[in-house]
């Protein structure tokens, strides 16, 4: 499956992120501006946050005002929530879901 090359970044960033902790899931959101922002899921005893909320928190703190895209790099059974992306999204964005390997599964329009 073809994505445009911004996409491609974020799939590389997110399985960079992933595997940088051998986290269960990494993500990568692009803002308004191109700014990119990464993030791993986490999985403590007192603080579980996904990899994709973990990114759009970092964006928002940041100051984006919005985002593009977001991609996730994770097994293909994980059970993702989209809610943090929908609200920050605004108008639109493009979700790619990715292997642990980087290889396109599904690329989605909010």
């Amino acid at each position: 499956m073809d994505i445009e090359a911004e996409d491609a970044k974020l799939v590389t960033l997110a399985k960079a992120s992933r595997a940088r902790i051998g986290a269960e899931a990494g993500a990568a959101v692009r803002d308004q501006d191109g700014r990119t922002y990464t993030a791993a899921s986490i999985a403590r005893e007192h603080l579980t946050i996904s990899a994709l909320d973990l990114a759009v928190a970092m964006a928002i703190s940041s100051g984006a005002s919005s985002l593009e895209a977001a991609a996730l790099a994770s097994e293909e059974d994980m059970v993702v929530d989209l809610a943090a992306v929908r609200e920050f999204a605004q108008d639109s964005a493009v979700i790619v879901y990715a292997s642990p390997a980087g290889h396109i599964r599904e690329v989605v329009s909010l």
